[in-house]
């Protein structure tokens, strides 16, 4: 038969007790409070687009419309950070002609602005994959609207640049006005 010898444990003082749980409770509220800052000025909308505001733009000026092409400045990655596409110089893009999460963030954004947008699979790609994006994948865009006008206004614009182009001394086979002949 085996006994066993119990080893009296000394009792643990109140006030340990009392700053462990203090500790805890100061550790959880920190933690909340980090995790709010760390989502601070990041606005969900209605539909689940998220974006940010890095910088706000023009602010008095006016928003662009599903009818304007936007001229931007952009790069479009994974969550995990992988990018995918990447303006070289700033890019016309028709606001109706792009995913629709990107299409609304762009409504949202005055010339000037420059937002951040996380782009749920709904209103990006969803279950089909596209190029180097996966599929059901979370698209994040960091976008600089330089400028955007009508739709209507570019095309009369393009229409009256192919009507120059082939007179002389207007920009077409002739060379641009005052351009050296030959070129530089």
């Amino acid at each position: 038969m085996s006994t066993v010898t119990a080893v009296p444990i000394p009792p643990v003082r109140r006030a340990y007790v009392l700053w462990l749980i203090a500790g805890l409770l100061i550790a959880l509220v920190a933690g909340v409070a980090l995790a709010r800052a760390g989502s601070t000025g990041i606005v969900t909308t209605p539909s689940g687009l998220r974006y940010q505001v890095l910088k706000a733009g023009d602010v008095k000026g006016p928003h662009p419309t599903d009818t304007d092409v936007s001229l931007v400045n952009y790069e479009g990655r994974l969550v995990d950070g992988t990018v995918f596409d990447k303006s070289q110089q700033p890019t016309p893009l028709p606001v109706a002609g792009v995913v629709p999460g990107f299409s609304e963030g762009l409504k949202l954004m005055h010339k000037g602005a420059k937002y951040r947008f996380w782009i749920k699979p709904e209103l990006g790609y969803g279950e089909r994959a596209a190029g180097p994006i996966p599929p059901n994948s979370t698209l994040v865009f960091d976008v600089e609207l330089q400028d955007f006008i009508p739709e209507a206004t570019l095309r009369q614009l393009q229409m009256q640049q192919s009507m120059m182009g082939g007179m002389p001394g207007m920009g077409g086979p002739g060379g641009a006005p005052g351009a050296a002949p030959g070129g530089r």
